[in-house]
């Protein structure tokens, strides 16, 4: 992605948030991690940040819900933790509220997360694809996962899952493009919009949609 579109992704998803309502989005006058203005920093950081992903979204899995790995994954707390049951149990929309509460406390752990995160990511996707309407608990588990993806210490996603998580990431944001219109809960707004600009590569924007609140960004905007 060029600078220039890469800017241009920017003042979309702003004219985006303030017609949904989100109207301090903090996609212009958030400063980079490099320190400087954002738009001056594209030229530096941004422009080959975009997730990498196949061109073509299926539905399609290299990593089953068979596979003997899943029982050598560790999650948030560098243990082993296998998912699966409490992905059945969103699957089969039983006990929901207490299965995300499990997957929250097991996949991310004070900014730690592990294999086991990266491989649940594609299965709540393909979950959420069958479901529909914009659900806080995916897009901001989403989000705040890729997100310590490249924190220190954490574990890159392997060789073996890449596909499958980098485009299952990239279908969710495909997905919020459409439910957002639907959804009228701000924080929901905010994680749709993260995962947006996420997959488009603009992960200090996501960062600042996922983990702000609305007055939280009020109060970083110049006085």
């Amino acid at each position: 992605m060029s600078v220039e579109e890469n800017f241009q992704c920017q003042l979309i998803l702003r004219a985006l948030a303030i017609e949904i309502g989100c109207s301090k989005s903090p996609l212009i006058f958030v400063r980079s991690e490099t320190g400087l203005p954002l738009r001056d920093a594209l030229d530096q950081n941004l422009a080959d940040t975009t997730l990498a992903a196949p061109d073509m979204v299926d539905s399609g899995r290299m990593f089953s819900l068979d596979d003997d790995r899943w029982t050598l994954l560790a999650g948030g707390y560098r243990s082993p933790f296998d998912p699966r049951p409490t992905l059945e149990k969103l699957s089969n929309r039983k006990d929901e509220a207490a299965a995300w509460e499990e997957l929250w406390e097991e996949l991310h752990h004070q900014g730690d997360v592990g294999e086991a995160s990266y491989a649940a990511i594609p299965e709540l996707v393909r979950i959420h694809r069958s479901q529909g309407s914009a659900n806080w608990n995916l897009y901001a588990m989403t989000a705040i996962i890729e997100l310590a993806r490249t924190e220190s210490g954490n574990p890159e996603v392997p060789e073996w899952l890449r596909e499958d998580y980098y485009r299952s990431i990239h279908e969710l944001a495909e997905m919020g493009a459409k439910e957002i219109w639907s959804a009228d809960d701000p924080e929901t707004i905010r994680a749709v919009l993260s995962v947006i600009a996420i997959a488009k590569g603009l992960r200090t924007h996501g960062k600042f949609l996922v983990g702000y609140s609305e007055d939280e960004v009020s109060a970083l905007e110049p006085r």
